[in-house]
C-alpha cells in the first residue's frame, strides 16, 4: 500500500505541478509560495551527479561566494600563529596549540575551520576529529590560506562549501526562505555555475548533472530544468 502524501506535501501540490521542471527563477517563486514552517527555513539546491563516487579522481567539491549571502551566521575558527589578527578580522575563535587541544577535547562549536599553510602541520593532529565532521581545513575548499583576514570575511559574507557524498548526491545552501525570489534565484544561479565548473577532469563521459531540485527545509523539491546547464554534459 502506497503511503498517503503528507498534509504539507498536498498543500505544496496546490502551488505547482511537482512533476514538471522549471527554471531557477520559477523554482524560487514556487518555494516562496509553499506553506512555511514556524522558523526561517534553509533553501538548498540538491543535485544527483553522473560521476562514480568510488573513483577518487571523480570527487566533486568546491566553494561558492553567494552574492546575497547564505542567511546563516557562520562561526569561524582560525588555526593561526597570529590569533589577534584573526580575531580582529571577525574570527569567533583563533589560536593554534590551545585550539588544537580544545578540539581534541571535543570542542566543535563552529561552522567553518580555516588555517594558515604553516599551521597545517600542527592541525593534522585533529584530522581524525574534524575530518568525519567535514570541518578539516583543505586547500581545495579554500579553507587553507595565508590571507586569513580575507578568508574570514569571505566565509562570513556567504561563502559556502559543497562536497559530494558517497552516493553521488550533493547539496548547496543558497539562502533562507525569507529571502526575496530575486535573492534566491541569483544565489542559485551562481551556485549552479560553480557546480558545473566543479566537473572533475577524471569524469569519463555522459551527463554530469542528472537531476536538480530546489527545496526549503520543510518543503518538497521543485525540479529544475537541466537544459541551461548543458555545459555540464560531456559527449
Amino acid at each position: 500500500m502506497s503511503k498517503k502524501p503528507s498534509k504539507r506535501y498536498r498543500a505544496a501540490q496546490q502551488v505547482a505541478d511537482l512533476k514538471a521542471k522549471y527554471d531557477v527563477n520559477q523554482a524560487a517563486e514556487i518555494i516562496k509560495k509553499m506553506p512555511g514552517a514556524k522558523f526561517d527555513e534553509t533553501v538548498e539546491i540538491s543535485a544527483f551527479l553522473g560521476v562514480d563516487p568510488k573513483q577518487s579522481d571523480q570527487m566533486v567539491r568546491g566553494t561558492v561566494s553567494l552574492p546575497n549571502g547564505s542567511g546563516k551566521k557562520i562561526k569561524v575558527l582560525a588555526f593561526t600563529e597570529n590569533a589577534a589578527e584573526a580575531l580582529a578580522a571577525g574570527a569567533d575563535y583563533a589560536g593554534l596549540a590551545d585550539l588544537i587541544a580544545k578540539v581534541n577535547g571535543g570542542f566543535l562549536d563552529f561552522d567553518v575551520a580555516i588555517s594558515t599553510t604553516s599551521a597545517m602541520k600542527d592541525v593534522r593532529q585533529v584530522a581524525r576529529v574534524l575530518g568525519p565532521k567535514g570541518l578539516m581545513p583543505n586547500p581545495k575548499s579554500g579553507t587553507v590560506s595565508d590571507d586569513i583576514p580575507k578568508t574570514i570575511k569571505e566565509v562570513k559574507a556567504g561563502r559556502v562549501e559543497f562536497k559530494m557524498d558517497k552516493t553521488a548526491n550533493i547539496v548547496v545552501v543558497v539562502g533562507k526562505k525569507s529571502f526575496t525570489v530575486q535573492q534566491l534565484s541569483e544565489n542559485a544561479a551562481v551556485a549552479l555555475a560553480a557546480l558545473v565548473k566543479a566537473q572533475p577532469a577524471g569524469f569519463a563521459g555522459g551527463r554530469f548533472i542528472k537531476s536538480l531540485t530546489l527545496s526549503a527545509s520543510m518543503s518538497p523539491g521543485v525540479n529544475i530544468d537541466l537544459k541551461p546547464y548543458t555545459a555540464a554534459v560531456v559527449a
